[in-house]
């Protein structure tokens, strides 16, 4: 299962509407196309890397306030800065535990409780 599949069936397991893309500009036309309250991207991806999409992701939200999660193995604390300045919310180092993300999700999305067994 690929980490984005891992993601995708975490979230929905707790209940989240998911709407996947394969690489950061794709990542971009399905924004572009419908509303988001979450964003969970890599660093790495091919096409357009998770840094610029964050970027580019920022500009197209036109200042709504989305979090944006960083899920990658880099621990290299500039990625982090980059990342940030990009403006990404959050990090998560891989590999994760389910409950993990669901974690991190019930804190970025406000009045949205996630609870995991």
């Amino acid at each position: 299962m690929t980490m984005r599949k891992m993601v995708a069936f975490t979230l929905r397991g707790a209940g989240f509407e998911v709407v996947e893309a394969g690489h950061g500009a794709d990542g971009l036309k399905q924004l572009n196309a419908k509303p988001v309250d979450l964003i969970v991207t890599d660093v790495n991806m091919p096409v357009m890397d998770g840094i610029e999409f964050t970027r580019q992701a920022r500009a197209a939200l036109r200042g709504r306030p989305v979090p944006i999660l960083i899920l990658t193995t880099e621990s290299d604390q500039s990625k982090k800065a980059e990342a940030r300045a990009a403006g990404a919310t959050g990090w998560i180092v891989k590999p994760f535990q389910q409950d993990q993300l669901l974690a991190v999700v019930g804190k970025v999305l406000p009045g949205v409780v996630v609870a995991s067994a």
